[in-house]
Formats: structure tokens, sequence, C-alpha cells
């Protein structure tokens, strides 16, 4: 995946992140008990953060070129959000308590994301 790819991939996920952040808060709120609106919520946060780390690992890959770690990175924080913040979402829409199973490997990935992320940086050697 290139830099390119990841750049273009995080920048349409934040304004995905904008975009269901805006519907909970005009549209989803008064929809959902306060504690399902706070599960709507944290899938937004989680959303930001990830695509975010995709707007990192897309910077960081203009200068570490050709990192096998950075994208891997880059697909664990893709993987993540469809499946921590995809589930949350459909889970407090839809009242589709099974999905709940799924959102904990949502997380895990996105901690591996961050540890490729790591690795990708640490074993990034610079020309003397």
């Amino acid at each position: 995946m290139s830099s390119k790819h990841l750049l273009i991939i995080g920048s349409t996920l934040m304004a995905l992140a904008v975009a269901f952040g805006a519907f909970g808060a005009h549209v989803v709120q008064d929809l959902l008990t306060p504690e399902r609106f706070g599960v709507y919520q944290t899938a937004v946060q989680y959303h930001f953060y990830h695509a975010l780390g995709l707007l990192i690992a897309g910077i960081l890959s203009l200068w570490i070129r050709d990192s096998k770690w950075l994208k891997w990175s880059g697909i664990m924080m893709m993987a993540g959000i469809l499946v921590f913040s995809g589930s949350l979402y459909v889970l407090t829409l839809t009242d589709s308590g099974w999905l709940g199973m799924i959102t904990p490997l949502g997380g895990l990935v996105f901690i591996l994301g961050w540890i490729f992320l790591a690795i990708a940086v640490f074993k990034h050697h610079e020309p003397a």
C-alpha cells in the first residue's frame, strides 16, 4: 500500500468519521438511550483516532519507503475501523447484541496496527 493510498483512505475515513459524528449528534442521539449513545460515541472516537493513524502511516511512508510494516499497519487500522467501530455502529443502530462479541477483535487489530507502525519506525535505518 503506497503513501498515496494510505493518505487517501485516511482522509476519506476522517471525512466519514466527521459525518458519523454529526449524524450521531443530530439524529441518532434522540433515538438511543444515553448508554447506547455512549457506545455510538465510542465508535466515532475510535474511528477518528485510527483514521488519524492511517494519515500518520501515510506520512511516515513518505519517509520510510516500501515498508511492509507500514503497509500492514494501515491494513490493520482500516480493518479495526471496520470491525471495532463498524460493529458498534451497527450494534447501536439495530440493537444486534451478538455484534458485541466481535468488537474486541477490532480492538486487537487496532493494537496490532500501532505495534506494526512502531516496528516500521524501529526497523528504519537512516542513510549515513
